[in-house]
């Protein structure tokens, strides 16, 4: 990427507080280079147009692609870039070697639960938080204790207790240890406590107001005025808790959050996602809306498409309830709590979906540009072919499915077919394979938009021989590795290097490519062959060589040292291997 991409991404970005992320290229699977928060994105990002350090000008040599994530304030920008440093272990970032992270607030998960500050929760706790301030978190912390007495002793020093600690007697716990307080009271408190981290300030505030005023009647104004820091102190908590951009509810893991704008026959759905209570990610996704459809109607349609064939998260926090009821049930019946805030944290991380939602700057529509490109209503779901082999041996094929540019590895799948040494013949029956399937109702998956071909025009002929011979009418391409051509049914094309629906075509082809081989080299690892009965050669060894080589044929091929040039290979296993072979 050079000065004047950089400037013309920054152009499209709006005047707002957010997170921005250099990546290597466009796409799900693209290398996340740098990540950086901003006062203001479209500022910060075209301050990299005239990098100062060698560091970062070679960090925007090697980007491809710049993605930012629009936030409320430069708190939740602040935590975001932390929590995706820590995600992505950017490389040309600079990173802390000790992991830390902000600090939490956690209740063990015990039946006298402790209450702590923590950077790393225990793993059934009710974890609250991130929280910046860890200065008011600790004030906020002990004006909880005070006014609920819960323990922040260790285990240990609460087992096998006689008489309670020096907290019970300064007013900062109740002592269940020693029976002052009945475990049922004790988890009554608990629950209060519970209460004021998930938004209810005045479970703490009022009491601490109360006592302020009784104070100031008294003449009291030192400890009045101490009580007050205190109060500023525990109201302004859950106003960070919002900046934090956190779940409040800790024992909900995962929590995707769904905006949604409507414009004209266009929508956008965009997704938070929340992970252990701290937001990790962002995407948009567009859709076609029939002119008139309501927010409602989109978000239910997007549900029902989006999450079929992938795992449901714990909570579901939305811009508009889903119209449709059967999309109401079936998440009710799968166990997702279905919400939609109407004020608090939970609003805020709505609000802020739908502010990324409404952001339609310098994002490309990588799919639409490849249908344009091809001439084809839509290539929203593609289906990639590629066949391994060695030397006509252990024949597989695989069949990658993207579906929006992402990949659907649920609907992956391969084939096991005739040994022999004919790549043509070898595509034209993985392709038959497929489409006979789909004739016959046999395979569960929908058609696809397209057929992408690993390889060049005699792979695409067969294919599209195949596809003739059983009638089954999908577009198909291919992709040749060599000089990177789209090669269609009317000729061979070369698209710019540059092209975001290109790249597409790539993540595809590239994808395919791992699938089959990696099939191969398992079946291939399977297989019997000479190298088993040679003295000193074992399961690893001759996976090695194999892999070094390629084939048998190979091995038999090569000298002494290139054989010790594979790990483990001595020289009398080397000749142990020559003569054998």
């Amino acid at each position: 990427m050079d000065a004047d991409a950089v400037r013309d991404r920054a152009s499209d970005l709006p005047r707002e507080p957010g997170v921005y992320r250099f990546l290597d290229r466009e796409g799900d699977d693209a290398t996340v280079l740098y990540v950086g928060k901003a006062v203001d994105l479209r500022d910060r990002v075209r301050s990299y147009a005239d990098p100062r350090g060698e560091r970062i000008r070679q960090m925007i040599e090697r980007a491809g692609a710049i993605d930012t994530v629009v936030t409320d304030t430069e708190t939740q920008a602040l935590l975001l870039e932390a929590n995706l440093i820590k995600r992505h272990q950017p490389r040309y970032n600079v990173r802390l070697k000790d992991d830390k992270s902000y600090p939490l607030v956690q209740l063990t998960d015990h039946p006298v639960p402790r209450i702590e500050i923590t950077r790393d929760p225990d793993e059934n706790a009710t974890v609250y938080g991130p929280f910046t301030d860890k200065s008011r978190l600790e004030t906020v912390l002990k004006a909880v204790r005070e006014t609920y007495g819960l323990r922040g002793c260790s285990d240990h020093k609460y087992a096998g207790r006689d008489r309670p600690c020096l907290d019970y007697d300064m007013g900062l716990c109740t002592a269940p240890c020693t029976g002052e307080i009945s475990e049922t009271d004790y988890r009554a408190d608990c629950e209060a406590v519970r209460r004021f981290f998930e938004g209810e300030t005045g479970v703490v505030a009022d009491p601490i107001r109360r006592e302020m005023d009784d104070a100031a009647q008294q003449q009291a104004f030192e400890r009045a005025a101490n009580l007050r820091d205190r109060l500023d102190a525990v109201e302004s908590l859950h106003a960070e808790g919002s900046d934090a951009v956190a779940t409040p509810r800790s024992e909900e893991r995962t929590v995707d959050v769904l905006g949604v704008t409507v414009e004209g026959e266009t929508a956008t759905v965009a997704r938070l996602q929340s992970v252990d209570g701290s937001l990790v990610e962002r995407e948009r996704h567009r859709l076609d809306a029939p002119q008139g459809e309501h927010a409602g109607a989109v978000l239910g349609a997007f549900v029902a498409q989006y999450y079929a064939e992938r795992e449901l998260p714990d909570v579901l926090l939305l811009s508009d309830r889903p119209s449709d009821e059967k999309v109401r049930s079936w998440l009710e019946g799968e166990g997702v709590d279905l919400r939609v805030p109407g004020a608090g944290r939970e609003s805020t991380l709505v609000d802020l979906a739908l502010k990324n939602a409404r952001r339609r700057g310098g994002d490309r529509d990588e799919t639409a540009a490849l249908a344009d490109a091809l001439g084809l209503d839509q290539v929203g779901r593609i289906e990639g072919f590629d066949v391994s082999h060695a030397q006509g041996r252990s024949v597989v094929g695989s069949d990658v499915v993207f579906v929006d540019g992402s990949p659907e590895k649920a609907d992956y799948r391969r084939k096991k077919l005739p040994d022999r040494n004919d790549d043509y013949a070898n595509m034209r029956s993985l392709v038959r394979w497929r489409a006979e399937r789909a004739i016959d109702g046999r395979d569960d998956r929908p058609d696809p938009d397209l057929l992408l071909i690993d390889g060049g025009e005699g792979q695409l002929g067969a294919a599209r021989d195949a596809l003739a011979e059983t009638g089954w009418d999908v577009p198909a391409i291919a992709l040749a590795k060599s000089e990177e051509l789209v090669v269609t049914p009317e000729g061979v094309e070369r698209w710019p290097d540059d092209a975001p629906h290109l790249h597409l075509l790539q993540r595809v082809r590239d994808e395919a490519h791992r699938f089959a081989v990696q099939y191969h080299q398992t079946l291939r690892d399977d297989v019997s062959t000479p190298l088993d009965d040679v003295p000193g050669v074992g399961p690893e060894t001759r996976k090695r060589l194999l892999g070094h080589f390629g084939s048998v044929e190979a091995i038999r091929d090569a000298t002494l040292e290139e054989l010790q040039a594979v790990e483990g290979i001595g020289e009398t296993t080397a000749e142990s291997i020559r003569t054998a072979l």
